[in-house]
C-alpha cells in the first residue's frame, strides 16, 4: 500500500529538519574519512589479491569444500540451540520481575566483551572429562564434548546466544502488551499466549537475532580452537582452515576469508531495513 504524498512529504521535511546547513568541517570530516578508510581499506586489498582466476577450482577444493560444510552445519545447529534456550530466556528477562535480574542480564551478555580464548577455556573446565558437569557426563552417559564435532557446536552457541538474547529481548520490551492482556481476558493461558500472540508479535526481532547469530557463530574461532581443537573434517571450521591455511596455502586463506566476507555482507544486506530502513 502506496503512502499518501502529504506523509511522504512531511517525512522527508523531517529529515532534512535534522540534517545541519552549510559544508561539515574538516575537523570532523578528515577523521572520519580517516576512519571510513581504515575500515574499508583492508576489505578492498582483500579482493585485490584474491586469486579470481583460479577461483572456482579452489572453492571445490577437498578441503575447502569440507571446511565450509562442516562450518555451514555447526552453525545451523548452534543457531537452533540458541533459539531453543536464548527465545525463553530473553522472554524472561523480558517479562519476569525477580531478583539479581539486573546481574542476570550482565552475566548473559559476558561473551560478548569477553575474550573467545577465555570461554574456550571456561568451556573446557565445566563440560572437559574432568570438568566440573563433563565428568559426571562422561561417567553417567558416556558423552564428551571437547574436540568433537558437538564441541564446536556448543563453542559457537555459547558465544553468539547473547547476540539473539539481546534482540528478542528488545523486541519484547517494544511490543504492545495490551495484545497479550486481551489474550489472557479471552482465556488464553500462559503458553498459548506466548505461541499464539507474543511470538507473532517479535518474528522480526527472533528472526534477526538468529541472524546475527548464525554469522557470529559461522565465524567463531578462540572458542572453538581452545574447546574443539583443530581437526580436518571434524572440527576445522572456516576460520581454523583460514588460520591454518595461511602458513602453508595463503591463495587458499584468502578464498575462504571471501567466503566469509561474502556471508558478513549478506547478513548486513538482510538487516538493512531493520536497522538503517528508516534512514533513507
Amino acid at each position: 500500500m502506496t503512502r499518501p504524498r502529504g506523509a511522504s512529504r512531511k517525512a522527508r521535511r523531517a529529515r532534512e529538519a535534522d540534517r545541519l546547513p552549510g559544508r561539515p568541517p574538516w575537523v570532523l570530516l578528515a577523521p572520519a574519512l580517516l576512519g571510513l578508510a581504515f575500515l574499508v581499506l583492508p576489505l578492498l586489498g582483500l579482493l585485490a589479491r584474491a586469486p579470481w582466476s583460479t577461483l572456482g577450482t579452489r572453492l571445490l577444493q577437498a578441503q575447502v569444500l569440507e571446511a565450509l560444510r562442516l562450518s555451514m552445519l555447526t552453525a545451523t545447529l548452534a543457531t537452533g540451540l540458541c533459539l531453543l534456550l536464548g527465545v525463553p530466556l530473553a522472554w524472561t528477562l523480558a517479562r519476569v520481575r525477580f531478583p539479581l535480574a539486573r546481574l542476570v542480564r550482565a552475566l548473559v551478555t559476558v561473551p560478548l566483551v569477553l575474550p573467545p580464548v577465555v570461554g574456550g577455556v571456561a568451556l573446557l573446565l565445566v563440560l572437559g572429562r574432568r570438568g566440573l558437569v563433563g565428568g559426571w557426563l562422561d561417567r553417567a552417559f558416556g558423552l564428551t564434548f571437547p574436540f568433537t564435532t558437538a564441541g564446536v557446536v556448543l563453542a559457537e552457541a555459547f558465544v553468539a546466544m547473547p547476540f539473539l538474547v539481546i534482540s528478542v529481548e528488545g523486541a519484547l520490551r517494544a511490543a504492545d502488551l495490551r495484545y497479550e492482556e486481551a489474550a489472557a481476558t479471552l482465556g488464553a493461558g500462559r503458553w498459548t499466549i506466548f505461541r499464539r500472540v507474543t511470538l507473532p508479535l517479535v518474528a522480526p526481532g527472533v528472526a534477526a537475532g538468529a541472524i546475527l547469530c548464525w554469522a557470529r557463530a559461522l565465524g567463531e574461532f578462540g572458542a572453538t580452537i581452545t574447546f574443539a581443537g583443530n581437526f580436518p573434517g571434524r572440527t576445522q571450521t572456516m576460520p581454523l582452515a583460514v588460520y591454518l591455511a595461511l602458513e602453508t596455502d595463503p591463495q587458499a586463506a584468502i578464498v575462504l576469508s571471501l567466503v566469509l566476507l561474502a556471508v558478513s555482507v549478506a547478513v548486513l544486506a538482510a538487516l538493512r531495513d531493520r536497522w538503517v530502513g528508516g534512514a533513507g
